[in-house]
């Protein structure tokens, strides 16, 4: 499928195509060391605190900025790769794209790279020194701004700080007064 103009981005399908066109050009441009043959891509529509994430299988042992020796490397359930990193999955967030902007979709997909890009290096990914670093140099942010209102916001008592946002019923949110706020070690105002 060839990929739409950004601005004509209608469906999933559309979505799916027109990111994989961006990152391979950010693969290209930015010399982005991943392997795209290697990944699966989806759109999540239930998604509300994630732009974008990137699933893969947990592999005892593996570390950042130690690459990672596929050939033996053994994911959790035991699989055993033949030389080559485990299918990883982007899964892309609809509300998130619809919500930004087209740069701030673009900045989403490059941080999804950078994990990408240590993920295949080195079996596993986070959001350490080595990825600030690296997204830095992809002119990328380390976490993307929220684009879903939270249905619960949680508040110091004392001096109205925010102390969390959830956006499902949880044992914070149904048990608020067992907590304290850091700030001011007062009680939590549920909103």
């Amino acid at each position: 499928m060839t990929a739409p103009p950004y601005d004509g981005i209608d469906t999933h399908d559309d979505l799916l195509a027109w990111s994989r066109a961006y990152c391979k050009k950010v693969r290209r441009e930015w010399l982005v060391d991943v392997r795209f043959d290697l990944v699966e891509w989806e759109i999540s529509t239930r998604a509300k605190r994630r732009a974008a994430a990137l699933k893969r299988p947990n592999i005892p042992e593996a570390a950042v900025g130690t690459p990672i020796d596929w050939e033996t490397a053994e994911a959790a359930g035991g699989r055993v790769a033949d030389g080559r990193p485990f299918p990883a999955t982007l899964s892309l967030t609809w509300d998130a794209f619809d919500a930004f902007d087209r740069a701030e979709w673009e900045s989403t997909l490059r941080h999804e790279l950078v994990h990408l890009e240590q993920y295949q290096r080195c079996g596993t990914t986070g959001h350490g020194s080595a990825f600030e670093e690296r997204a830095r140099e992809l002119d990328t942010e380390i976490h993307c701004e929220s684009f879903a209102e939270a249905k619960y916001v949680l508040r110091c008592e004392s001096c109205d700080a925010l102390v969390a946002r959830r956006y499902r019923d949880c044992k914070l949110v149904r048990r608020a007064e067992e907590y304290r706020s850091s700030c001011c070690d007062a009680a939590l105002a549920v909103e």
